[in-house]
């Protein structure tokens, strides 16, 4: 999500895209352009004969409320995830096929991506990220606008073989030192509560995607392909996938990379990603 337009479209985006100042007029346009891009993304997948909760590989669809979800789970014990942002060059990559580039020079391949927090104009992260064990950008507990402040907010993280998800005033006090990690929010679960600030009946629906961990360690990805409550959002990852603690991490931008899925989603320029890789061996 571009941080300065919560809800709009990034100002200086790479494709060339004129500044679109956000008005209450684009807010209601990017509100119904969410469900809409959900049925194009899920059209340009071939998912539409897909049944609920089909999948075979790390990825799959299922199905709640009448909302479908895609979901994708790894192994931080077998599987490779990681945060990225810039490049070598410096430049950010701005989406998957950069970052797939990138990994293929390093004899990896792009398995999964998805976006991986909330950025700034030049893409650069708006809260704490780590890589290779550098802290590249310092955690944020400032107060603001938007979804990112709508605390309490949280940290995922990789350290090791283990991945979490934390509360940020949690995650400072656990001292942690992460090989990789992004900040965003809001958290969606803690501890198995949900945010005591989302609604059931919330009149807000919206695309969103977030990331969370089970009891057994799992790491699961989902995005919705429609739209949907925070509430609901939250509950699904609670109650159908066991995460006692998950993030939020965005919301209309919200994009996947599943060659399995036969997903290439590429509408909006991305700060961090957050991809999964394997080794050309």
């Amino acid at each position: 999500m571009k941080f300065v337009n919560f809800r709009g479209l990034p100002r200086r985006p790479q494709n060339g895209w004129r500044e679109i100042r956000q008005s209450h007029a684009l807010k209601a346009v990017l509100s119904a352009a969410g469900g809409i891009v959900g049925v194009v993304f899920a059209a340009i997948a071939g998912e539409s004969a897909v049944a609920a909760d089909a999948g075979t590989g790390a990825c799959r669809i299922m199905e709640e409320a009448g909302t479908r979800y895609t979901v994708c789970s790894f192994d931080p014990s077998a599987d490779t995830i990681r945060v990225y942002d810039f490049g070598p060059d410096g430049q950010a990559y701005g989406g998957f096929s950069s970052l797939a580039a990138q990994l293929w020079k390093e004899r990896r391949t792009l398995r999964f991506a998805t976006n991986g927090g909330m950025y700034h104009d030049d893409l650069s992260p708006v809260g704490l990220f780590v890589e290779y064990g550098i802290e590249r950008k310092a955690i944020s507990t400032r107060s603001g606008y938007g979804n990112f402040h709508l605390k309490p907010n949280g940290v995922f993280y990789i350290k090791g073989k283990t991945a979490g998800v934390m509360e940020t005033a949690r995650y400072q006090a656990s001292q942690i030192t992460p090989d990789f990690a992004t900040q965003s929010g809001p958290m969606l679960v803690m501890s198995g509560k949900l945010h005591p600030k989302f609604l059931a009946d919330s009149d807000s629906f919206k695309r969103r995607n977030g990331v969370g961990v089970d009891a057994e360690g799992k790491v699961h990805f989902v995005i919705s392909e429609g739209t949907v409550r925070f509430h609901d959002f939250a509950t699904f990852f609670r109650d159908r996938l066991g995460c006692a603690d998950a993030l939020y991490l965005d919301g209309t931008i919200s994009s996947l990379y599943a060659p399995e899925m036969g997903r290439n989603d590429r509408l909006f320029p991305m700060g961090p990603i957050i991809a999964v890789s394997d080794l050309i061996r």
